[in-house]
């Protein structure tokens, strides 16, 4: 059976341009090989009549001379038709295998373009192609594309002060109402009503400061990673429960722990605050007398952590808004003695930037499950698009669910 038309468009888009470029060439070498042979054979048929008619057979008639040349020509250019086919067929595979060199040769400057476009992240920027040769479209091509790291380059250098900045900017005058306030509410001749607004002010200080770490975070995971260090996604988790453990205990939720060795290679601090960030919203978004699962391993040459927990029931098409910036679930921008909203997204910004996938699917029952692979070994190359192994589902005992 046929297959349909946009399949066949589909395989000749998968193509690469050197092989379309070398059929191409093919496809006019023989062309022009098929027209030059049909007017070579018009042409020698045309001579051998010019030439056999100035000549008279003796003691045959006529008619016997007039086949006797017909033959001859026949005879001839059927020859010449046969073995020049023959010549055609050998020199067009010659001219197809020197097609394919040729345009190799034409679209090396374009490799090279993209062997510098996937080398590049925010610490190569300063690479550039700098091709050489002749003013043509492909160097043109190439100078735009070093113009745009260019541009880009000092892009990165302008965040990077911004952030730097931003960081000293807003958190130094935090940090003096927070000093002025305790100082305040340690006097003991302060009146119940400043007291009382004291810690009213203290407490949105706290949450400003928390926005502005978040904020400041999510800047950075945003920008990529400077490098790449070994750490265990167990250590790290260990980490993370160690200043979690007390909210989690006065949140009366029942805590799940099954940490086995998960290496992989990253920033640890990046990495700490995605656990933490995971277990705080578990903590958060839970039910009384829930439960936490919390889990690291290592499967197909991937690290993976897994963190479930009971809770209110998630539509599935919620599950992609979690992860933007100031979503709180069903409270849009609201909500915010819980949180600024940031906690899933900075995770999902960690995530991008050290190559992983991230697999969140509602818990039976209420809650979420949420699952992170990340690479096991330090990758030679910028993260690119998430791996294509699967996660699979971890086997989790929720015996204890609410």
């Amino acid at each position: 059976m046929t297959p349909p038309r946009g399949g066949q468009e589909a395989r000749v888009h998968r193509m690469s341009v050197r092989t379309r470029l070398t059929l191409l060439y093919g496809a006019m070498f023989y062309v022009a090989g098929v027209v030059l042979l049909a007017v070579t054979y018009m042409l020698l048929r045309s001579v051998l009549n010019n030439v056999l008619g100035n000549f008279a057979f003796l003691e045959v008639s006529a008619d016997e001379q007039e086949a006797f040349r017909a033959a001859i020509i026949n005879g001839v250019t059927h020859q010449l038709l046969v073995k020049s086919i023959v010549a055609l067929l050998a020199v067009g595979v010659v001219a197809v295998a020197a097609g394919y060199v040729v345009a190799g040769r034409a679209l090396a400057p374009l490799q090279r373009v993209t062997a510098t476009a996937r080398r590049l992240s925010e610490t190569t920027l300063h690479q550039r192609i700098a091709l050489e040769g002749p003013e043509d479209e492909i160097k043109e091509l190439a100078d735009t594309f070093d113009a745009m790291l260019e541009r880009l380059a000092r892009a990165f250098d302008a965040q990077r002060r911004f952030v730097a900045n931003a960081s000293h900017e807003l958190r130094t005058p935090l940090t003096i109402n927070r000093t002025l306030l305790e100082v305040t509410l340690a006097d003991p001749q302060a009146s119940e009503d400043l007291k009382v607004v004291g810690r009213t002010l203290l407490a949105t200080n706290a949450r400003h400061q928390r926005l502005i770490d978040g904020l400041l975070l999510l800047a950075r995971s945003e920008r990529g990673l400077e490098a790449r260090t070994p750490v265990d996604l167990s250590d790290v988790a260990h980490s993370a429960l160690a200043s979690l453990r007390p909210t989690v205990v006065d949140a009366g939720v029942t805590l799940h722990e099954d940490l086995a060795a998960a290496p992989t290679a990253g920033e640890p601090v990046l990495l700490e605050r995605l656990v933490h960030n995971l277990l705080d919203n578990a903590v958060k978004y839970n039910i009384d007398g829930g439960a936490i699962w919390l889990r690291t391993w290592r499967q197909e040459g991937g690290s993976l952590v897994h963190v479930a927990n009971t809770g209110p029931t998630v539509a599935p098409y919620e599950l992609p808004r979690l992860f933007e910036p100031f979503r709180r679930g069903a409270e849009d921008r609201v909500g915010s003695e819980r949180g600024a909203g940031l906690g899933l997204s900075i995770v999902a910004s960690v995530v991008r930037a050290h190559g992983g996938s991230i697999n969140a699917v509602p818990r039976p029952g209420g809650g979420l499950e949420i699952t992170i692979r990340l690479r096991t070994a330090p990758p030679d190359a910028p993260p690119g698009p998430p791996a294509a192994a699967p996660i699979a589902a971890p086997e989790v005992d929720y015996e204890h669910s609410a």
